[in-house]
């Protein structure tokens, strides 16, 4: 299996369970990391062929910003599915942070593996 990935995609939404989180946007971070086999892409040398990461980051970009989940473990899970339908991802891993949460640490958050590794 190969591996494309995207690192320390930022994005600024409504997320939390406090009233005051309701009124703000926060910055979440997401890492991802998306199993593909791009041995055609390799030999093509054309974007058809592979996961397009900038495609994948927008689309993560713009329905996180549009989203106002409470919890980071439902929008982790709706953005995984997400991908997983609209670019036919058969295998990913998601880590995503929300830096500044618990005061005393660098970044809280959760990390999901969803499909089949081949």
């Amino acid at each position: 299996m190969d591996i494309v990935f995207v690192r320390d995609l930022e994005v600024k939404t409504v997320i939390g369970v406090f009233d005051w989180e309701r009124k703000i946007r926060q910055r979440l971070v997401f890492n991802l990391e998306l199993g593909t086999d791009f041995s055609a892409a390799a030999k093509s040398d054309d974007l058809k062929d592979t996961l397009d990461y900038k495609a994948i980051s927008h689309a993560i970009e713009e329905f996180a910003e549009a989203s106002s989940y409470q919890l980071v473990e439902a929008l982790v899970e709706a953005v995984a599915d997400m991908v997983m339908t609209k670019f036919s991802v058969k295998w990913l891993s998601i880590t995503l942070d929300k830096p500044g949460a618990v005061s005393c640490a660098r970044s809280v958050g959760v990390k999901l593996e969803r499909g089949q590794k081949w």
